[in-house]
């Protein structure tokens, strides 16, 4: 009898569902998801950070190589990437759909399966000139001057220059990495934990930066759990209310309002 492969993909908050289906996107979400699901709730909320509004961003879909290993972006509201689904042939990167608002304040967190190995799984910030694949296993976020982060050993780069900056993350172990953003500069948490400031002057940037994940290893899974921002106007407060009153994107066609501004609420709405 020939064997078939379970493989396991994230559907929810902690919830973590092993199948048979060889895809992400073909993955039908259990009817039993709450609104939890769709907007997690953060591992750990950093101090002075409380009123942070939900930020709405996926990852970005992006066409390799046609000879080159591939990605799988799904889940919900595209928030999961698996890299290398099959083999590895060299590093893979993936950028948010959302720039950061250099002067403002962003928090989210990246979830990683227990396939946490290989020569670097990273998890950091770049523009769009950071590159997405390459035939070579190396730590891309930091290569150089457009682009700064983390690996799982437990190492900062940026310009090329790697410095050691906390313990090594275990392996085989899922991990919950947070990310917070604060004017220019880059913290980053571990399982709730803070690791400290990582690197600043980043609002000096020319161009718009992006939230940014990247690995080397075959199989890899990470997943954008919570995601927080801050207001930047009372239009935007605003907004934030009335999309917390309905539960779907969709309803917000039965409110009597401009289309415009049906739009506008839609663009910052969690499902």
């Amino acid at each position: 009898m020939a064997q078939v492969e379970t493989r396991t993909y994230y559907v929810g908050t902690n919830t973590w569902l092993s199948t048979t289906v060889d895809s992400i996107a073909k993955i039908k979400v259990p009817a039993t998801m709450t609104r939890e699901d769709i907007v997690p709730k953060p591992t750990t909320m950093p101090e002075g950070l409380e009123g942070l509004c939900h930020d709405a961003w996926s990852w970005e879909e992006q066409e390799l190589e046609p000879d080159f290993a591939q990605i799988e972006i799904g889940g919900i509201k595209n928030r999961t990437v698996i890299f290398h689904p099959t083999w590895s042939r060299g590093t893979v990167a993936v950028r948010a759909t959302k720039p950061l608002d250099r002067d403002g304040v962003h928090y989210w967190e990246i979830r990683i399966s227990e396939r946490l190995f290989g020569t670097s799984m990273m998890f950091g910030i770049g523009s769009a000139k950071t590159r997405l694949n390459l035939y070579d296993f190396i730590s891309v976020l930091g290569e150089n001057e457009h682009s700064w982060g983390l690996n799982h050993r437990g190492v900062l780069w940026h310009k090329g220059v790697e410095q050691p900056f906390t313990e090594p993350f275990a392996e085989n172990t899922s991990t919950t990495v947070g990310l917070l953003y604060r004017r220019g500069t880059l913290s980053y948490y571990k399982d709730g934990k803070c690791l400290g400031e990582a690197f600043k002057g980043l609002e000096n940037y020319d161009g718009d930066l992006f939230p940014m994940i990247a690995s080397t290893a075959a199989k890899t899974e990470m997943v954008r759990g919570a995601a927080l921002r801050e207001y930047d106007s009372l239009r935007d407060r605003c907004r934030a209310l009335i999309s917390s009153c309905v539960s779907e994107a969709e309803d917000l066609e039965k409110l009597k309002l401009p289309s415009r501004l049906i739009k506008y609420i839609k663009d910052s709405h969690p499902t």
